[in-house]
């Protein structure tokens, strides 16, 4: 396992724990991920590991994963050498750019992930910039985002989130970085109502786990396979996979 850097910011919410129980949600995004997956990966903002687990599922041939906040980062590390049997997952506390030449170093990666990472980066038309210079040729950004600024709300702001996305901009900002776009569309539609009432309309500050693990268990089945009959034409978050498109300069551009 790598050092971790010395930072005093730490992640004060509890929305990771009760999101670690939306094993359903989260295969259901790892699974239109899969297509565009490589073996090289990269997992941004990778909190305490439970979309790690899932990615070494599909058996990469590396795993570096990143976290910046120092309370959730020895999580992570202790999460990954308990389930790392075959030794190929190393974690990073930091941020992307701060650890591009490390990971650089032990090999270009092939896909970079971002679930839910996104929003949080104030400056994230470098972030694309930065995902660019690391990957591969040919490599893949795969990126999932809370969707429609009218659904920013308590929760939103709680998180420090700094924008949500539309199925327009996301993609513009991902081509002005350099990439291709090979997939976009908006996901979790049934998901827009209970999240506007509660955050938008009751603005509650809390997330807890039974009702994560009651819309995992029964709304997200049904949800996959409602949007897999009519489509995407809204939805509570945007998925999207970018390609790079050519070999763009391994330099990260300076921060305006």
């Amino acid at each position: 396992m790598s050092k971790p850097i010395d930072r005093k910011w730490t992640y004060s919410g509890r929305e990771l724990e009760s999101m670690s129980f939306a094993i359903n949600y989260h295969r259901w995004i790892l699974d239109i991920f899969r297509p565009f997956l490589g073996k090289r990966i990269v997992e941004v903002g990778a909190g305490s590991g439970s979309f790690s687990e899932l990615i070494l599922e599909t058996r990469p041939q590396s795993l570096d994963s990143i976290e910046p906040s120092s309370n959730m980062y020895p999580l992570l590390a202790e999460h990954l050498q308990a389930i790392d049997s075959n030794h190929i997952a190393h974690a990073y506390q930091g941020t992307l750019i701060e650890n591009v030449e490390s990971i650089r170093t032990a090999g270009a990666p092939d896909s970079i992930i971002y679930v839910n990472v996104l929003e949080h980066i104030e400056d994230d038309a470098r972030e694309l910039a930065a995902m660019n210079s690391l990957l591969r040729p040919g490599g893949h950004a795969l990126i999932f985002v809370p969707a429609m600024s009218w659904l920013m709300g308590s929760m939103d702001r709680q998180l420090g989130h700094f924008r949500r996305y539309t199925t327009s901009d996301l993609p513009d900002k991902c081509r002005n970085a350099g990439f291709k776009i090979r997939l976009c569309s908006y996901f979790d539609l049934l998901g827009i109502v209970p999240w506007w009432v509660k955050y938008c309309l009751l603005h509650s500050s809390t997330m807890e786990p039974s009702a994560v693990r009651f819309y995992d268990r029964y709304v997200v089945p049904f949800s996959r396979s409602f949007e897999g009959v009519i489509g995407h034409p809204i939805g509570k978050n945007v998925i999207l996979v970018a390609e790079k498109a050519e070999d763009r300069s391994a330099t990260v551009p300076e921060a305006h």
